[in-house]
């Protein structure tokens, strides 16, 4: 009988007609006005963007179409063949990629391993790394100073390697010239990229690290199969910006060295500094967009990379 009750009970509960919920209709007004109101907050910025990024770049694209500001006639891609095949061009760009090639990484792998070691809390750590942070506080010129008192002729390295049996070294102007404005590199942005890393570090999931110690996993596998997924967006962002302050490398070379340095020192900023002297605008417009285009591959590789690697961590 009991049964009986409850089905019969549950039969009229399940043929009551369900309620339905009536959702409001998008008020059209009141979008349009929250539409309007968000414009007049973005406003601002895009108009800021519109007059000193888009606006600049259509009229480099326009000056490296013709044959004079002045009096503009169309001459199509010359510009760019001309500066294709520009000698100075071609040893600028082969400067600055190869320059670039050797400080990113080692800024990469350096600055990581600080990381590391600092994570390890070890003695006196916040001292270590107020040590590499300090360069960013030191002015350009202090830095240049720096530098040539360092690597001059009749300078302190010079003078140490003279007391291991070696010759005096012309830094400034020879093929070693690389190894000063690495080092300087290295030095300037070592400290950054280090704390960036830390922060990353600590942000890595702690129970993800001790089933890798559980499952016996030794510090190496541990680093390529946890921490470097858990590090990638911060490996792609330190890339980035180690990648664009290698091509800002310029100003110290220009301090060290005035406007024409030895042939290995003379960079893509060099070429574009001289261009813009002698007003040489489509020749300067073209390097840019060429230099730009390059850019934009890079850090789209950069980006399918981390995206590749990176993907299955992401939240």
């Amino acid at each position: 009988m009991d049964k009986k009750i409850s089905l019969t009970k549950a039969k009229t509960h399940s043929e009551e007609p369900k309620t339905k919920v009536k959702r409001p209709k998008r008020n059209l007004k009141r979008f349009l006005k929250l539409w309007f109101k968000s414009g007049l907050f973005i406003a601002p910025s895009f108009l800021g963007v519109m007059t000193f990024f888009l606006v600049p770049f259509g009229v480099i694209i326009f000056y490296s179409l013709v044959d004079s500001p002045i009096d503009p006639i169309f001459v199509g891609i010359e510009n760019y063949k001309s500066v294709a095949t520009n000698e100075a061009f071609l040893t600028a760009v082969k400067n600055t990629a190869l320059f670039s090639a050797i400080a990113v990484p080692l800024a990469m792998v350096l600055s990581l391993i600080l990381a590391m070691v600092l994570d390890l809390n070890i003695p006196f750590r916040s001292q270590f790394r107020t040590f590499f942070l300090s360069p960013m506080m030191v002015p350009v010129a202090s830095i240049v100073l720096i530098w040539q008192v360092l690597f001059h002729n009749n300078g302190a390295v010079n003078d140490l390697i003279m007391k291991f049996g070696l010759e005096r070294i012309d830094w400034m102007k020879s093929d070693y010239s690389i190894i000063v404005i690495v080092v300087l590199f290295l030095w300037k942005n070592l400290g950054y990229n280090m704390i960036l890393f830390m922060a990353a570090l600590a942000s890595i999931p702690k129970d993800m690290l001790e089933v890798a110690r559980l499952e016996s996993a030794n510090p190496f596998q541990t680093f390529f199969y946890v921490k470097i997924r858990y590090l990638s967006s911060t490996i792609l962002f330190v890339t980035i910006m180690s990648l664009i302050s290698s091509f800002k490398i310029f100003r110290e070379i220009y301090l060290l060295t005035t406007d024409y340095p030895y042939p290995s020192m003379y960079m893509l900023q060099h070429y574009m500094n001289n261009k813009f002297k002698r007003l040489d605008y489509q020749a300067l417009s073209a390097g840019a967009i060429m230099m730009s285009l390059v850019m934009i591959v890079i850090i789209g590789l950069l980006f399918l990379i981390e995206e590749r690697f990176g993907k299955d961590v992401e939240g």
